[in-house]
């Protein structure tokens, strides 16, 4: 309004060269004589700006159109456009409204829910190859199917194989499928035997995740920060753990005749597993058992390792919700990430690459402050770091 009033006062001023003075307020000279007209006709009240919403709309929906859709939306809440539309055109002939008019009047009047936008999966790409030389290099892991004992007890065996000797490390009746029993049965494990370079395992709870940063869970998570390299098996796919799965087959033979309680049929699972692995001898070792060949690991502390990035990266610990705070503003990364340290690689203002240890988190943005209205709360824009700010902003690194 200011410009609108200096250029008017300068423009009506006698000899005024109006083409100058619109090149120096880069306006057009339409623009210009707009102004002019209307401040000779009402004065300065002719230059506030008025409403450009046309003076009729006669392709506007009838509003006795818009009241039937509501009708219809309101006693069939889960009808949609195509269905609206269609019952309309019944009764109302010519003069009913197509879908994508009848979808307009519903997102104008509220009626329609935004849905959350799809979660990205993190899946595996192909299947995965692993070189197996040597006891440890690789374990496989998973959930048989379950069975019930006599007494009606739930029988679902958790199953820890060595890959190189085929020796079976655990058949464990776990109370439940949760992080906290396999993570006390692989700690029994890791006491024992020493720790693997890698473990196997399909994409089901408690192992990974699909909708989370990398496919991390909170077992998952622990186990990377023991050095542990996590190999996933495609969804779908059994036949990426063959051999964990022709030793399930074996195990299936408990199932024929069930013990009478989930005690008494641990005890079994426990004879079966001194048998498999102590008394049968197994074509793919040459005739050998696989306690013959089986070795322990010499990695032996259950202590996390300290994640070491490039010096071009910020570290970040995550609080305990799973966020980190990058320049001020909280990000939401991963909960299987809580407590865990995070590296950061800016790609450009708003856009910065995550990982934790070798996984690969992918990528974190962070909208405007015009566009970052998310549940309620506002996230700053984030500005560059400078070098010389990322060294004095890093999280020390210390046990």
């Amino acid at each position: 309004m200011s410009q609108k009033l200096e250029f008017v006062e300068k423009a009506i001023v006698p000899g005024a060269n109006v083409s100058a003075l619109c090149r120096d307020f880069g306006i057009s000279r339409q623009t210009a004589h707009k102004w002019l007209r209307r401040y000779r006709d009402q004065g300065y009240l002719g230059l506030v700006e008025k409403s450009r919403r046309p003076a009729s709309s006669p392709l506007a929906t009838a509003e006795d159109v818009v009241v039937s859709i509501i009708e219809l939306r309101s006693k069939h809440a889960s009808w949609g456009p195509q269905k609206i539309a269609g019952v309309l055109a019944r009764r109302l002939g010519p003069d009913a409204p197509s879908p994508t008019t009848v979808a307009r009047v519903l997102r104008r009047l509220g009626k329609v829910k935004r849905r959350r936008p799809a979660a990205r999966i993190w899946s595996v790409d192909g299947r995965p190859r692993i070189e197996v030389k040597a006891s440890n290099d690789l374990w496989t892991i998973d959930f048989k199917g379950w069975w019930r004992a006599l007494n009606g007890d739930k029988c679902e065996p958790l199953t820890v194989r060595d890959a190189f000797s085929r020796r079976v490390l655990a058949v464990a009746l776990v109370p439940a499928t949760t992080a906290a029993h396999v993570r006390r049965v692989l700690e029994l494990l890791f006491r024992k035997h020493g720790l693997p370079s890698a473990i196997q395992s399909d994409n089901g709870s408690p192992f990974i995740c699909s909708r989370s940063r990398g496919g991390l869970t909170v077992l998952s998570a622990w186990l990377v920060s023991l050095g542990i390299r996590i190999v996933r098996s495609r969804p779908g796919h059994p036949q990426d753990n063959g051999g964990h799965e022709r030793m399930h087959r074996d195990l299936s033979e408990l199932q024929l005749s069930p013990a009478r309680s989930r005690r008494a049929q641990q005890r079994q699972c426990d004879r079966w597993m001194l048998d498999f692995n102590h008394v049968r001898p197994h074509d793919a070792l040459g005739g050998k058992t696989p306690a013959e060949l089986y070795r322990n690991s010499t990695r032996r502390s259950l202590s996390p390792l300290l994640p070491t990035y490039p010096p071009e990266w910020l570290t970040r610990r995550a609080n305990k919700a799973g966020y980190v705070r990058i320049n001020g503003d909280q990000v939401f990364v991963a909960t299987a990430l809580a407590r865990q340290l995070i590296g950061l690689r800016q790609e450009s203002e708003l856009r910065w690459s995550a990982r934790f240890f070798d996984v690969d988190l992918g990528m974190i943005e962070i909208l405007p402050i015009d566009h970052a209205y998310l549940g309620g709360t506002v996230m700053e824009t984030v500005t560059t770091v400078r070098p010389s700010e990322r060294a004095r902003e890093r999280i020390p690194v210390s046990a």
